[in-house]
């Protein structure tokens, strides 16, 4: 199953879990109003999602007098993927890390840390960069608002199902299977919000090992990328980076990467695999 076959089966198990839950909890009225209250704020996130990241990240923009290798690199690949050169920004944080933003390819921005123009080569940097514009021309932002909308929606179902359990029972009927009812209610609460989330961290997984791929075939150098990621993956390990939680899922490699935390809720792949994956596009048999 590829990469963007597995997209689509999570956003549709997205959608399912959404319906059920709605429809067994608030009702056709209550669903109705949270996926409008999801959309709203989601298509907000989603229209203003670069001015947010950057001014979180704390990223400055950068012209070409500035960073002329830089924007080299950044102009030689928008040829070679098509699409309009992104604008351009530098983070001043020591971590080696990147990420791209911006609701479609011409409203698009990449942003590299001061960490990782000091530690990649220029064919390592050029590897990280068509990971990022793979992210644009896949129009991933899109993809990660649609999950976020589906996501927001059942969570935002399950705290009205809770609040309005405590204050008059919300979604239940007098002909509801009494204990048996409120139990299963219950487990809904808790599980379909649980649920929901972990789907949209597949998701950006499964985004992750897409860019991956279509970012190898940009520069033509699967090898760049990979060698870029043990780099990334060492340095981040080595400096941590302070990020927004929000926003981590947005980098390169996870800035908030811990050993303590399960693999299934991380928003990134196992770097080790998504170098693994690069080395046999690559043609080689051993990290």
């Amino acid at each position: 199953m590829t990469n963007t076959i597995k997209t689509f089966f999570f956003l549709a198990v997205l959608t399912v879990i959404f319906v059920f839950v709605g429809g067994a909890l608030g009702g056709r009225a209550g669903m109705t109003f949270a996926l409008m209250m999801a959309c709203g704020m989601n298509f907000f996130a989603y229209w203003f999602s670069d001015k947010i990241a950057l001014q979180m990240s704390g990223a400055q923009q950068v012209s070409e007098t500035e960073r002329p290798q830089l924007y080299s690199i950044v102009t030689g690949l928008a040829q070679k993927a098509g699409i309009p050169r992104p604008r351009v920004y530098v983070i001043p944080k020591g971590a080696p890390n990147a990420f791209a933003t911006g609701r479609d390819p011409d409203h698009a921005a990449v942003a590299v840390t001061e960490g990782l123009l000091r530690t990649l080569s220029p064919e390592e940097l050029e590897g990280v960069l068509s990971h990022e514009f793979a992210h644009i021309r896949n129009r991933d932002i899109l993809i990660s608002s649609v999950a976020a909308v589906m996501a927001g929606a059942i969570s935002y179902i399950a705290s009205m199902a809770q609040w309005g359990m405590l204050f008059g029972g919300f979604g239940r009927s007098d002909d509801d299977d009494g204990m048996a009812g409120l139990i299963g209610e219950l487990l809904m609460i808790v599980l379909a919000p649980i649920a929901a989330a972990l789907i949209q961290m597949a998701i950006s997984r499964s985004r992750e090992y897409q860019a991956d791929a279509t970012g190898a075939r940009i520069c033509n150098n699967p090898m760049s990328l990979a060698n870029a990621l043990k780099k990334l993956e060492a340095g981040n390990q080595r400096i941590p980076m302070e990020v927004n939680p929000a926003t981590a899922q947005m980098y390169i490699v996870n800035p908030l990467t811990s050993a303590s935390v399960a693999r299934l809720f991380s928003t990134h792949p196992p770097t080790e695999e998504r170098i693994r994956r690069l080395m046999a596009m690559a043609g080689h048999r051993e990290v």
